[in-house]
């Protein structure tokens, strides 16, 4: 899987120009064998390192590298993924606070999904 896209890879871009900003986050990858899940919100003019929410067991604002995550090689031939499917209107700062809360970042996203569909519903 190509983990971003030219359109995503331009957002990240822009956003990175833009320093000191609270970004929604643009894109979220993801172990699909296990823990690691990152939401990027810039990504630097060097094309490599990007900046965002990263979760290895422990959930942390700070800098990862786009190079590393594509060589990542894990069991049955796969490797990290993009969430093809990701989508939020909330700013990178309400992400990092839900999942410290959490104590971790998939944690984090079904209870702000949930908090999101029950503001829809009414509830």
């Amino acid at each position: 899987m190509i983990l971003l896209t030219e359109e995503l890879r331009e957002r990240l871009l822009a956003n990175g120009r833009e320093r000191n900003a609270d970004h929604i986050p643009v894109v979220k990858f993801f172990n699909p064998l296990g823990e690691g899940t990152w939401l990027a919100t810039e990504l630097d003019a060097d094309g490599d390192a990007m900046f965002g929410l990263a979760d290895l067991g422990d959930p942390e604002l700070g800098s990862f590298s786009l190079l590393e995550m594509t060589s990542i090689r894990l069991p049955f031939g796969m490797g990290i993924e993009r969430d093809i499917l990701f989508a939020t209107d909330l700013p990178i700062s309400v992400w990092a606070e839900a999942a410290r809360r959490a104590r971790s970042l998939r944690d984090a996203e079904r209870i702000l999904y949930h908090a999101a569909q029950s503001g829809r519903d009414g509830a």
